[in-house]
């Protein structure tokens, strides 16, 4: 049981201790074993963000009117990403807390956007089947129904598909660039095309690539085009936290014109408190995180961001060539910018269980379904380390190779089974009974089996003994 509020206070140091201590069993992320999640530079950058933070921790951005400074940090933060993605002199938007905030606000504007203007109410969207798994969050929580686009051999979006995807119940159609699972941009040009053509919106998921790459193609890199130069695009979303190297949360929401920013918003003024606006999801909004992005781009600017681009697509093609030169994995796809994904071509090498091979030399690697696959996003950091993430990815295939009894134990086993288990429904289930019972006030036990070992095991692990146990009943 975790420990409750203490009845007296404790001295600020002994606090800081034990929340520094509570670090220890987190990634290694600051030596570079971990490939997700985390956007380290080094502990001067962080001490930098950290200090812009606190200058403004306490500041809210609820009000615009109140807090003048941070209605500054955010107009010339979205100034800058227009700029970035080359949007038209009315482009407008917001700071968000993070990627799904944007990729949730995008869709209850179009929804609001569609019912206002062409009545539909039963409203629903396009979505790559490898869209981040936000979008199928705001679907749920906006009563937008997901038609599925399907990918193509590479990968991407299959456009030949759309047509036939669109009705008169769309709200609006979705592309990546480039997807979370994959690193694949979809044919955003195609699409956009599409598109206008049937007078759909066209949104661009850019939370991984929307801070990194123009500043790729800045450097020469050849790239199809994704942003606002194509046309049919309506809105971007990017996140500064990301490879904009801010703190967390810092989102941006853009739209080509105030006109779509509008369905954004929420207006209340029958309410006693006074009248009141909204611009995105959250109320009281942290004026430290706006703060720390706007101190991280001022200060890498356009060429540091540049630099950082050019370290991570050289630490991206290391990797690459050394993938290529393992016989047993190939890349899946064809990624284009910072993240990868890579399966076993080898049916003699499960690559869940080079998954848990890697875990095992210390790398924290996540686990890919449809195709099953081994996904790194890769960072400017991660260029010191990518020899020895090869070598011992060289290691860890032959290891499985020579072992191919290790495809049925450790968390090889459980993401195989679950990447192929069928009754979704059912799964889900027991994964929502599961997950809920991990938030608990005080974190108490889950009310699983005695062979939980006191709800210890990581969730898919847990999820793979029910089902084991139920098809064996």
């Amino acid at each position: 049981m975790h420990q409750p509020m203490p009845e007296s206070g404790r001295p600020r140091e002994e606090v800081l201790q034990e929340l520094a201590a509570f670090g220890r069993e987190d990634p290694d992320y600051k030596a570079g074993r971990l490939w997700s999640l985390v956007y380290y530079l080094g502990k001067e950058h962080d001490a930098f963000l950290a200090e812009a933070y606190q200058a403004y921790s306490s500041a809210n951005g609820l009000n615009p009117t109140a807090f003048k400074s941070l209605k500054r940090f955010e107009t010339e933060i979205i100034a800058a990403v227009a700029e970035l993605h080359h949007g038209p002199a009315d482009t407008c938007g917001v700071v968000t807390s993070g990627g799904t905030e944007s990729c949730l606000l995008a869709v209850k504007t179009y929804r609001d956007l569609a019912r206002a203007r062409r009545r539909v109410r039963r409203p629903e969207m396009v979505l790559p089947a490898s869209a981040h798994v936000a979008w199928f969050k705001a679907s749920e929580y906006f009563g937008v129904k997901v038609r599925l686009l399907p990918l193509t051999a590479d990968l991407e979006a299959d456009v030949s598909r759309l047509p036939r995807l669109i009705n008169r119940n769309t709200v609006m159609v979705l592309g990546s660039a480039p997807g979370y699972p994959h690193g694949t941009i979809d044919p955003i040009e195609a699409m956009g095309r599409i598109a206008q053509e049937r007078g759909v919106p066209l949104h661009v998921d850019a939370c991984v690539g929307g801070f990194i790459l123009p500043f790729m193609e800045q450097n020469g890199e050849p790239l199809p085009l994704w942003d606002y130069r194509v046309p049919g695009v309506t809105s971007i979303s990017a996140d500064i936290h990301k490879y904009g190297y801010a703190a967390k949360g810092a989102s941006t929401i853009t739209y080509r014109s105030l006109d779509l920013l509008k369905y954004q918003m929420f207006v209340h003024t029958d309410w006693p408190g006074g009248v009141f606006a909204s611009p995105a999801l959250l109320g009281t909004r942290p004026g430290g995180a706006y703060a720390a992005a706007w101190a991280a781009i001022q200060h890498f600017g356009k060429a540091g961001y540049r630099e950082l681009a050019a370290r991570t697509s050289e630490a991206v093609r290391r990797l690459r060539a050394g993938i290529d030169a393992i016989p047993e994995l190939a890349v899946l796809g064809r990624p284009q910018g910072p993240l990868l994904a890579y399966g076993s071509i080898d049916k003699a090498v499960n690559i869940y269980a080079v998954g848990d091979q890697m875990d095992a030399r210390g790398w924290q690697v996540n686990r890919l379904q449809h195709p099953d696959g081994l996904h790194a996003m890769v960072t400017a950091r991660h260029l010191d380390v990518i020899d020895q993430y090869l070598a011992d990815l060289q290691e860890a295939v032959a290891t499985v190779k020579a072992n191919p009894r290790l495809a049925d134990t450790g968390s090889a086993a459980t993401y195989g089974l679950l990447a192929h288990v069928p009754l979704r429904g059912m799964v889900r289930q027991r994964v929502l009974d599961m997950f809920a019972g991990m938030y608990r006030a005080g974190g108490g036990d889950l009310d699983l089996n005695a062979d939980d070992i006191g709800g210890k095991l990581p969730l898919a692990e847990r999820l793979a003994r029910w089902y084991v146990k139920r098809k064996t009943r």
